[in-house]
């Protein structure tokens, strides 16, 4: 069960200012706790604090840094199925998939433990002329500051960790705005942190109104801004970021090619899952099938058969594989756009209709290129097929679109798939499986509109340090 009440976290402590954020179950609308809620003035305090944490952050030994991460750790293992609830009720995410969530935010402590005892320099020779000779250079990493992380409602602990973790491993302190949607995952993440040892200031989690949040994005005692959300949202926020720098996980609308001589056991199993796993709120979702003409047709049939099949209802039913989206709202926008592409000609081959937040598993053919379920990101459990070819023309679809997260390919030959890593306009391409496919020590990042660099614990704490040269002159 959930607590009546959570606090918000205020420079390491818990802050019980008032119960203003009511957090709904899902699935059936219910308040299920309630959330204090940060003001303009405890966000300015919390980012007063995480500056002053700098030096004391900096200073804590790579060993230390490693022993809160794997404090958190332990303590995770002991409060797994609890955390595993509160991610089914917050985000009606089926249970199943939130004990998945629960094994990857584990994970990606457990990676960051590993990293944060091997941020390593390098020795750099300076002879390379003969008014360098007595010269020689060595560089390191070094902590870029307080940063400022926003997280979003999808995976509200696991994409939390990914910011978390990092920073804890670099030596970085940290104000995070988790959604206002999922709040209570993160901040029994704050409470586990509360207990550890990590110098005063060095972490604040803090629900807050977008409106109220801007500080995250403009202080300048910030130094580097991590968001992972909607594409309008996030470039907003950098244009305002000023001078610091800005790490952007944003949308997609992923491709996947189904290659002829595919084994179509497997694909349909993969393509099911990675469509509309946790009712395919994920920004690498299985969006678009591009499927050869000589299998179009039985992958159809296959594809339709299994997705009409797909148990929906309530997320704790450990059968559930379609829970409610975040909201109605949202649920009546992507059934919207069902209706609008039927209208333009295109066919439901399963699902299509919506009760309440709940929307049936959804297959589409005959969809235009232009049509909103096809060039915007879904963000739901809606997938669309189509037909190619020439394998050249289906590399030219998937790169037809202003995202460009992860693709998969499902191909037997290793010179398509070399073709596919050379030519694909995406952060990544995934061979033999869905785009949807992420273990967390790999970069995974976009370009175009799905962002602006890596996140992976390596990768996000290269963002989270600076290199520092020294140069010594040798004198005889």
């Amino acid at each position: 069960m959930l607590k009546s009440s959570y606090p918000f976290y205020l420079a390491n402590e818990a802050v019980h200012a008032n119960t203003d954020l009511s957090v709904h179950n899902k699935y059936s609308n219910e308040v299920a706790t309630k959330v204090a809620m940060a003001s303009v003035a405890d966000i300015d305090k919390a980012i007063a604090a995480a500056d002053e944490a700098k030096d004391a952050m900096k200073a804590l030994p790579a060993y230390q840094r490693q022993a809160i991460l794997q404090h958190c750790i332990m303590r995770f293992k002991e409060r797994f199925e609890e955390l595993a609830y509160a991610l089914c009720i917050e985000a009606g995410k089926p249970i199943k998939d939130s004990r998945g969530e629960v094994t990857r935010l584990i994970d990606t402590f457990q990676i960051a433990a590993e990293e944060a005892t091997r941020i390593y320099g390098e020795v750099m020779p300076m002879d390379i002329s003969a008014r360098a000779a007595d010269y020689q250079g060595m560089w390191k990493r070094v902590p870029i500051g307080p940063c400022s992380f926003i997280s979003p409602f999808n995976f509200p602990l696991n994409l939390a960790a990914h910011k978390i973790a990092p920073a804890i491993a670099a030596g970085c302190p940290f104000v995070l705005k988790p959604a206002s949607l999922t709040p209570v995952s993160a901040l029994i993440v704050g409470e586990i942190l509360a207990e550890t040892d990590l110098p005063k200031g060095a972490f604040s989690i803090l629900p807050c109104h977008r409106q109220g949040a801007d500080l995250f994005t403009t202080d300048e005692r910030l130094k580097l801004l991590s968001f992972t959300g909607s594409p309008d949202v996030g470039w907003a926020l950098k244009a305002k970021a000023g001078k610091k720098p800005v790490v952007l996980e944003l949308g997609g609308n992923a491709a996947c090619i189904v290659d002829e001589g595919t084994d179509l056991d497997d694909a349909v199993q993969r393509i099911v899952f990675g469509a509309y796993y946790q009712s395919g709120q994920s920004c690498i979702s299985v969006q678009r099938i591009i499927a050869h003409e000589s299998l179009y047709d039985d992958l159809k049939q296959r594809l339709t058969s299994v997705v009409k099949e797909l148990v929906s209802g309530d997320p704790l039913d450990e059968n559930t594989f379609i829970g409610p989206m975040i909201s109605e709202k949202e649920a009546q926008r992507l059934h919207a756009w069902i209706e609008e592409a039927v209208v333009g000609g295109a066919s439901v081959l399963a699902g299509g209709q919506r009760n309440g937040a709940m929307l049936e598993a959804t297959l589409m053919e005959n969809v235009e290129p232009d049509m909103s379920v096809s060039c915007q990101e879904v963000f739901g459990p809606v997938a669309i097929l189509s037909s190619f070819r020439d394998f050249d023309t289906a590399l030219a679809e998937v790169n037809n679109s202003v995202f460009g997260l992860q693709a998969g390919i499902f191909t037997k030959d290793i010179y398509k798939a070399y073709k596919a890593w050379d030519v694909l306009d995406v952060g990544g391409v995934v061979i033999g499986d869905v785009p949807s496919w992420r273990v967390d020590h790999m970069p995974y990042g976009g370009v175009k509109d799905s962002g602006l660099g890596r996140e992976g614990v390596r990768f996000a704490i290269e963002d989270m340090t600076e290199m520092k040269l020294m140069v010594l002159r040798s004198i005889s």
